[in-house]
């Protein structure tokens, strides 16, 4: 067996600042600040390491806009400071994107998720560690279930008293909130409450601006929890009437195949159901619909807002126009416009191992699946599905319009 190896040292250092500043560093990470010519990092990270002669530079917002830069440095010694673990919820992770392993290198302090579950008392295996820094703070409704435990890393003083606006709305009123300030420096502080009487807490405590905030999820009435995907209630969408039922749904979504960093093109989306249901089991994915009635498009939004999706993008328009302009499809799903020409070019832009789900409820556009099915292979399945109802004192069924489906993968 050979092995092989380079000379390259890395010229950028990425290092995880604790609350504590420089007490904080092991003796590598300030033997590179010493050595550091550039050093990047926030206000509140210049602070905490005084005492360096390199040049300072103060992130930007968004940090994104700082990578494309940071290459110009090279090959100076370049240290970046963030907080915690640079490699979980921080800039390492983009970093680590965009530059070989052997050019980077970082420093782990403690994170905030590490250090909030040690002052709870909770097992990190048992929670659930998420950020809505910089994201929609709708994202953290999904994880809303009942005696959920959440670790969340927040965006400012105001965000848990819009958390408990969603858990009051989403029926997790009894909830117990946990705001933690400064963890791991010298001034480490607690402030709990509940959702329902966080108002009261907001004006007997100040919110520090930087925190994590941990909630233990206590629904008020677990008969009101909606149950989790796939299959959520026809009820819980807001809708005219026309898009996917509960039972096809969830067909339709198990088909899909969703997962982790996945991307779904939900085509004729309606109010959205069917990619709702998909993002809600896919973690970190996107999905990308297209509407052409404006009233469903509308629909749709609100809907994904509902269910903390804010990663749906919804445009109104044909699928022949927008799918140019969509990044290629792990899956993708057409519940309306069915044409030939459309699903040839879907098929085309299918990732490898992507799937194509077809739903058809007519035999004009169920003719056209058999045609597509000798063009492509895959597999055709009749859907038929029933629901009790009371006829006067008896019960009877109901049928829904039986689904054509085909599903086929590249």
């Amino acid at each position: 067996m050979t092995t092989s190896s380079t000379n390259i040292q890395p010229w950028l250092h990425v290092i995880g600042v604790g609350e504590s500043g420089l007490k904080s560093l092991g003796t590598e990470a300030l033997d590179v600040l010493n050595q550091a010519d550039i050093i990047i990092g926030g206000e509140r990270h210049h602070k905490l390491t005084k005492g360096f002669t390199a040049k300072r530079i103060k992130w930007p917002s968004p940090f994104s806009t700082m990578v494309g830069k940071i290459g110009e440095f090279r090959p100076k010694n370049v240290a970046i400071l963030v907080t915690g673990d640079p490699l979980w919820y921080s800039a390492g992770a983009l970093l680590a994107k965009e530059w070989p392993s052997e050019e980077i290198k970082f420093y782990p302090q403690l994170s905030a998720f590490q250090l909030a579950c040690s002052m709870m008392g909770w097992s990190i295996p048992d929670v659930d560690k998420i950020t809505v820094h910089g994201r929609p703070v709708e994202q953290i409704i999904p994880w809303f279930r009942p005696y959920n435990k959440l670790v969340v890393l927040t965006a400012d003083s105001k965000c848990p008293s819009k958390i408990v606006n969603l858990l009051k709305e989403k029926g997790y009123g009894a909830s117990k909130l946990t705001v933690l300030g400064e963890l791991g420096g010298p001034n480490e502080s607690m402030i709990e409450g509940l959702a329902n009487l966080w108002k009261l807490t907001e004006e007997n405590h100040t919110i520090p601006e930087f925190h994590t905030l941990c909630i233990e999820c206590i629904p008020m009435d677990e008969e009101d929890i909606l149950p989790s995907p796939p299959g959520l209630p026809d009820e819980a969408f807001v809708s005219d009437g026309n898009f996917t039922k509960k039972e096809i749904r969830s067909l339709t979504v198990s088909a899909l195949n969703p997962g982790k960093n996945k991307i779904l093109w939900d085509l004729g989306c309606g109010c959205g159901s069917v990619g709702i249901e998909w993002l809600l089991l896919s973690f970190n994915g996107r999905a990308y619909g297209v509407e052409k009635n404006q009233k469903r498009c509308g629909m749709a939004q609100s809907n994904a807002m509902k269910f903390g999706v804010p990663r749906f993008s919804i445009t109104c328009g044909l699928s022949s126009d927008l799918i140019s302009t969509f990044p290629d499809p792990d899956a993708a799903f057409i519940g309306g416009g069915l044409e030939p020409d459309l699903v040839r070019r879907v098929v085309e832009r299918l990732k490898p191992y992507g799937c194509l789900v077809v739903n058809s409820v007519t035999l004009e556009s169920e003719a056209v699946l058999v045609d597509l099915q000798k063009e492509f292979g895959g597999k055709l399945t009749r859907i038929a599905i029933s629901r009790s109802r009371t006829l006067g004192k008896l019960t009877t069924w109901d049928q829904l319009l039986p689904v054509t489906q085909w599903m086929v993968q590249k």
